[in-house]
């Protein structure tokens, strides 16, 4: 059972065109995040899955791995599945979704997404969670909240702030969801093949058409949080962490 990275990359963003080539602290974004991810010792291998070919050229630049997709994919999952099967990966391999916003992630994050198809028997899908200490970021719809049953699955995923205290004052810790994946390659291929769920339309967060066809998803509490990229406002914020707490990891 080998274990891939991929990191879905596309230049077209709403709210930050180009994103993945943006520069922080004198390097394109998605090159930060491929050094990040590259520093994960549990990795076989780490690969861009992109459809521009600047992005390609950008990440062969540096001396990565980019594999080119169809520009028609709905979203980074089926991009990542297709580069997978480009591969030729085996049915059981561990596929990682890294998502190319995260320049700053700790490496042993990987680990903790990877654990459980390890150490547990019938995990096909998880992701992670992080204690929200900010309590603005309940109600911020950019921060997907994530509730989970007794045996840590995921219940849903919402932008809106889950559950909700009927009591004022109750006290109660609210979960913000990473956007970190891991699949086992065969349910990644499954689930890239369902249908959009109604759940997922209305919140735009794929992961809900996952729970919609009845299928669970393992949800792992880090104590690391991750900064994202999501307008450009964000950059100068990810420097100053950059040069501030992460002097220790490659500039």
């Amino acid at each position: 059972m080998k274990k891939y990275a991929f990191i879905p990359a596309r230049y077209q963003s709403s709210r930050f065109p180009g994103k993945p080539l943006a520069l922080i602290a004198g390097k394109p974004m998605i090159q930060r995040v491929y050094e990040r991810a590259a520093l994960c010792t549990q990795l076989s291998d780490v690969f861009v899955a992109t459809d521009d070919e600047r992005i390609s050229a950008c990440v062969k630049g540096f001396g990565g791995k980019v594999i080119i997709t169809d520009s028609n994919l709905r979203s980074g999952t089926d991009r990542i599945a297709k580069a997978a099967l480009t591969l030729g990966l085996n049915q059981k391999d561990i596929i990682v979704n890294i998502q190319g916003d995260q320049p700053i992630f700790d490496p042993d994050i990987v680990s903790q997404l990877v654990g459980p198809f390890e150490n547990e028997d019938n995990i096909s899908m998880t992701t992670l969670k992080y204690k929200i200490l900010d309590r603005t970021d309940i109600n911020n719809p950019n921060h997907v909240k994530v509730v989970t049953d007794s045996q840590g699955f995921a219940i849903y995923f919402s932008r809106y702030p889950i559950p909700y205290l009927r009591d004022a004052g109750a006290g109660f810790t609210h979960y913000k969801h990473l956007g970190f994946y891991g699949y086992r390659m065969d349910f990644l291929l499954r689930f890239t093949n369902l249908s959009e769920g109604v759940l997922e339309a209305a919140e735009k967060l794929e992961q809900l058409r996952a729970l919609e066809n009845g299928f669970k998803i393992r949800v792992i509490e880090t104590s690391s949080d991750s900064v994202e990229v999501d307008v450009p406002e964000d950059v100068d914020r990810v420097e100053k962490i950059i040069n501030t707490q992460y002097g220790q990891y490659p500039q």
